[in-house]
């Protein structure tokens, strides 16, 4: 009998020891959590890591359903949750869905890699557009310093911008957020997207921070950062190398805010393209700020189609630096990207209230200025202030065009603007 009650004795320490030892490792965790970039304050976090769902992090097997069990945990969490992608593994991941409502607040800590199928067989018709998906939430933050890479290289081969032969078919985004408020998302790389790197839909207080969203220069589509239906966004200390547009804005967008930013290559920051397809589009409250551009198609843009209807309005571009870009400063409301010409037509998407403000360096075509505003809806209220783009190398002098455009000039603006203008 005493020998029994001593092994019980035994065991019961070797219960609390293992507790305590839990508890430690558990307290430790959401500690070191706390202080991490994005944690609640002053709340202690639940750490849910996605291989305690099953997942392997090899990079072949495939962890997608890891990833969903492990926010769903998450999700239904009553205190703030942290979503852990551990440091040193790569997980493939096909398509996914992460959505809300949850019931806390979720840190998705991404410190490892989320590898995306190397065959574009992975994707059925139905989800081809998206590759994760995150969509529903309140009070989310994505971060970590980990890496999305989107193994975009079979889908860049096979679209019809690269081999003019192919039917034009949709490729996935890498990462979309859809239908989120207060999000933040910081402190991530992401790589070779299919398509579109980063997009933001229908959200409402927006953080994007500290990206590095990079792919060549010759990956079609590739836009860095798109942004639609969304207000109150905040892009800044990003660097975006892409085969597209390094932030494309689309219709729905209002107060936007955009600085310090390095793009290139690229096809440079463009609203639009607005109106396609006879729509409506609204855009305001756009403000662009302290950008950096290397070689990229475009500078400044803002592009609509003719057909379409709504306003571009309310729209700065200042404090940004050109290299050796094609077209720095450029307003196109004959916009057409399509394989046939695009019929005439009079209605068109107004630009109006549009500042460029103190934009220097240098270009490779002699139209560093090009306004080409309807003939129907003059593009009005545009100023020019303080600019001063050389041709590079410095052979031979830059100019503007202007067709349907009222401007005014404002401190030395180089080219002279609009010598030719048929409408002041």
């Amino acid at each position: 009998m005493a020998s029994a009650k001593l092994v019980s004795s035994r065991l019961l320490v070797l219960v609390l020891l293992s507790i305590c030892n839990a508890a430690s490792l558990v307290e430790e965790t959401n500690n070191s959590l706390k202080s991490s970039p994005g944690a609640p304050p002053g709340a202690s976090s639940v750490v849910f890591n996605i291989h305690n769902y099953g997942a392997r992090g090899d990079g072949k097997h495939d962890d997608t359903q890891a990833l969903a069990k492990a926010w769903k945990a998450a999700c239904s969490s009553w205190r703030p949750a942290v979503l852990l992608v551990p440091k040193g593994k790569s997980y493939l991941v096909k398509f996914i869905a992460l959505s809300g409502p949850c019931k806390s607040s979720i840190v998705f800590m991404v410190k490892g890699k989320l590898v995306a199928p190397r065959s574009r067989s992975a994707w059925g018709e139905n989800n081809r557009r998206h590759w994760i998906v995150i969509q529903r939430i309140a009070g989310l933050t994505v971060t970590g310093g980990g890496t999305i890479n989107g193994k975009g290289k079979i889908w860049w081969k096979n679209s019809c911008k690269t081999n003019k032969g192919l039917p034009c078919k949709g490729a996935p985004t890498a990462l979309t957020f859809h239908l989120c408020n207060n999000l933040k998302v910081e402190n991530l790389k992401i790589l070779n997207s299919q398509q579109i790197h980063l997009s933001v839909e229908d959200c409402s207080n927006v953080q994007l921070a500290r990206l590095s969203i990079t792919a060549p220069g010759t990956s079609p589509n590739t836009d860095g950062i798109h942004i639609t239906h969304s207000r109150d966004v905040q892009v800044r200390d990003c660097l975006i190398k892409t085969g597209d547009d390094c932030i494309s804005i689309e219709s729905g967008t209002h107060n936007l805010h955009v600085t310090r930013v390095v793009c290139g290559p690229g096809h440079g920051i463009s609203i639009g393209s607005l109106g396609d397809d006879n729509s409506r589009a609204e855009v305001s409250r756009i403000y662009i700020d302290t950008v950096r551009l290397y070689g990229t198609t475009n500078g400044a843009r803002i592009k609509t189609w003719q057909g379409g209807s709504g306003y571009a309005k309310d729209i700065i571009f200042q404090n940004m630096i050109m290299d050796n870009v094609q077209n720095p400063i450029i307003i196109d409301q004959n916009y057409c990207d399509s394989a046939k010409p695009c019929k005439n037509q009079e209605s068109a998407v107004e630009v109006s209230s549009v500042v460029f403000k103190n934009i220097r360096g240098t270009t490779i075509s002699k139209d560093a200025i090009k306004l080409s505003c309807s003939k129907n809806l003059p593009c009005s209220g545009i100023a020019l202030e303080d600019i001063d783009l050389k041709l590079q190398g410095g052979k031979g002098d830059t100019e503007s065009t202007c067709q349907n455009a009222k401007w005014r000039k404002s401190g030395n603006v180089v080219p002279l603007p609009c010598k030719s203008s048929k409408t002041k």
